[in-house]
């Protein structure tokens, strides 16, 4: 079965353009679930509560799961898109600590 489509993506960003917003503590809305796609580059996704942290790289996928603190951190060049849905999609969330 065929992914759901987006009900809205952000732009492109990249090291310069990425807002300070993403690299705070920040959440979706309850009813809104993430993916976070990394286009090229690499960045760190981390979740606040458990401070669970991933290396993510070129054509890594995370899910953002609703209401749940998290941000991202910078460690090079990157292209980064989050797109949104209404409902949960199925792909592996690897998160790895330290």
């Amino acid at each position: 079965m065929a992914e759901p489509a987006p009900y809205r993506s952000t732009p492109v960003f990249d090291e310069t353009s990425l807002p300070k917003a993403l690299q705070a503590a920040h959440s979706t809305k309850a009813d809104t679930w993430g993916i976070l796609e990394i286009i090229s580059g690499s960045l760190q996704y981390v979740i606040e509560e458990s401070q669970e942290i991933r290396l993510m790289a070129t054509g890594d996928r995370q899910l953002i799961e609703p209401g749940q603190l998290h941000h991202v951190s910078l460690v090079g060049p990157m292209q980064m898109q989050v797109h949104f849905y209404r409902e949960k999609l199925d792909i592996p969330s690897n998160l790895n600590t330290g």
